[in-house]
């Protein structure tokens, strides 16, 4: 048997909601949701007719690509980057409360 699940709609933009809202946040408009059923389909069998290939593979079956890094001019920081900053990474800098943290700035890495 197919299972059926409840979403709201807002007649004026079809801006979908789990749940029903007052204000719809994507148009503005106020009391314009209604209620609207959905019915997952599935084969007779129980089973979710389209499958996915994901299919999991090891560590070892990929190979590391040499990266660029620039050098942020910390020796230090540099070493502990493994050579330097790489465009496009994001790296998080913490530390104790009250100790002085360095603010980068990467938008002119080349």
């Amino acid at each position: 048997m197919a299972k059926s699940k409840t979403i709201f709609v807002c007649s004026e933009c079809g801006n979908e909601s789990a749940k029903w809202l007052g204000k719809c946040p994507a148009c503005g408009s106020w009391n314009t949701f209604y209620e609207q059923k959905v019915v997952d389909t599935k084969s007779s069998s129980g089973k979710v007719k389209e499958k996915s290939n994901n299919v999991p593979k090891t560590l070892n079956s990929y190979e590391a690509k040499e990266t660029i890094r620039s050098s942020t001019g910390f020796s230090e920081l540099d070493r502990v980057l493994g050579g330097g900053l790489v465009k496009g990474s994001l790296i998080l800098l913490g530390g104790e409360p009250g100790i002085r943290k360095i603010n980068f700035n990467f938008a002119n890495l080349r």
